[in-house]
């Protein structure tokens, strides 16, 4: 095995400085005291190159990327060399420079949605096994938006995955705010979906860089809405003539003492209600979301709706589907004269809200009962509401210090 060492050196060709006042970076590998010199595709000022540190400065976006591809650069050298030094035979630096640039080549062939395509076919054998059916669908709406948004924006089927640039992304989200109408939570999902295939891409070597790095998603104001607790006694005080919409009062109010999201509601069977070490009934069901096994404890407002159904079925409640769940409940609130928009989902955020966090429940035991992945994400959603609490208890303090 051959031990010798590669260097890798960049400088600037400045006799080549173009009518921007910007000249071309190129490298030099050296090995076995022999050279190989190579332009880098990247340009800059000469003001803004630090020789001995070999990087652009000061850290500005351009100075930024052009030290990333620098980097990439150097990595993929010394993976070349090091693939070299393993096949144990005898090599020269031409040899390096013909590896390295073997996998540029390869890269010229290889196209987004084709790519992605590609990606969902391997991921599609998983479904049922690591992946659910749903998720599967989510990338691959990802990808026909992506190719939607290539042909709008392209006027093509598909596009060299080396012409992808943060720019791209950028004008994605444009396209799927002004011509899809999209939320800004809809479209951080989808670009999440989309960049995935493409950090794969770049461990693969179908890109040098992850083009879209220093991409920073739009920060999204999570509102929380959930029923207060007045607004949940109307709930639960009215009754329907008619059949449909006082089975949905009933389930949504299940939901609002049980957090349970629409699947696990829907596939609650007998058999996940069983007897906990305090000897009362709790519901222990795994979240079909993350995987998790969720316990939570019956109380008394659930198990009172549960007994209205108790019926020869396998399921413990009467199955609808989410969407018409939503349209009774929009019809429900119109009713009631309660003005939030309300979905099955707002039970969910009532249980931790109003049920919980507002009676005390630390959001460590909160985090547990919904079944959160991290403690994390319970923060996220209801800081806010502990610090209303917390905000209201010192108004209480502060009455009582001025009497």
């Amino acid at each position: 095995m051959n031990q010798k060492s590669i260097s890798i050196l960049f400088y600037l060709n400045k006799s080549k400085t173009n009518s921007r006042g910007v000249c071309p970076i190129k490298c030099r590998i050296t090995y076995l005291g022999k050279r190989k010199e190579f332009a880098t595709g990247e340009f800059i000022n000469p003001k803004h190159w630090i020789s001995k540190k070999q990087k652009a400065s000061p850290e500005t976006f351009q100075n930024q990327q052009i030290n990333l591809q620098l980097g990439i650069i150097t990595s993929n050298l010394k993976k070349e060399f090091l693939r070299l030094q393993v096949q144990s035979k005898d090599f020269t630096v031409l040899d390096i420079w013909k590896g390295y640039f073997k996998v540029s080549e390869r890269q010229k062939y290889v196209h987004v949605i084709a790519y992605f395509q590609e990606y969902l076919n391997k991921e599609r054998k998983l479904v049922g096994i690591d992946l659910k059916e749903a998720t599967w669908k989510k990338f691959n709406y990802a990808c026909l938006q992506a190719r939607d948004f290539i042909k709008w924006k392209y006027g093509q089927g598909d596009l060299p995955m080396k012409q992808l640039t943060l720019q791209f992304l950028q004008d994605f989200e444009y396209y799927l705010k002004t011509e899809r109408n999209q939320r800004q939570i809809t479209i951080n999902k989808c670009i999440q979906r989309f960049r995935k295939p493409v950090k794969i891409a770049v461990a693969e070597g179908y890109l040098n860089k992850d083009p879209f790095m220093l991409h920073k998603p739009r920060r999204v104001v999570k509102e929380v809405v959930f029923l207060t607790q007045d607004e949940l006694s109307v709930f639960e005080s009215h009754t329907f003539t008619q059949p449909r919409l006082e089975l949905v009062k009933n389930l949504f109010v299940f939901c609002c003492y049980t957090g349970l999201p629409y699947n696990e509601m829907a596939n609650l069977k007998k058999e996940h209600l069983v007897k906990g070490f305090d000897g009362h009934l709790w519901i222990k069901i795994k979240r079909g979301k993350t995987g998790k096994m969720v316990s939570v404890p019956l109380l008394p407002n659930a198990r009172e709706i549960l007994k209205l159904y108790n019926f020869d079925s396998e399921y413990l409640l009467p199955r609808m589907s989410n969407q018409k769940i939503n349209s009774y409940l929009k019809e429900i609130a119109g009713i009631l004269g309660i003005k939030k928009r309300i979905t099955h989902h707002t039970a969910r955020k009532t249980f931790a809200s109003t049920v919980l966090l507002n009676n005390n429940v630390p959001m460590e035991v909160v985090s547990e009962l919904l079944g959160h992945s991290s403690i994390k994400i319970t923060q996220e959603y209801y800081g806010k509401i502990v610090q209303r609490k917390v905000s209201d208890e010192i108004k209480k303090v502060r009455s009582k210090l001025k009497g």
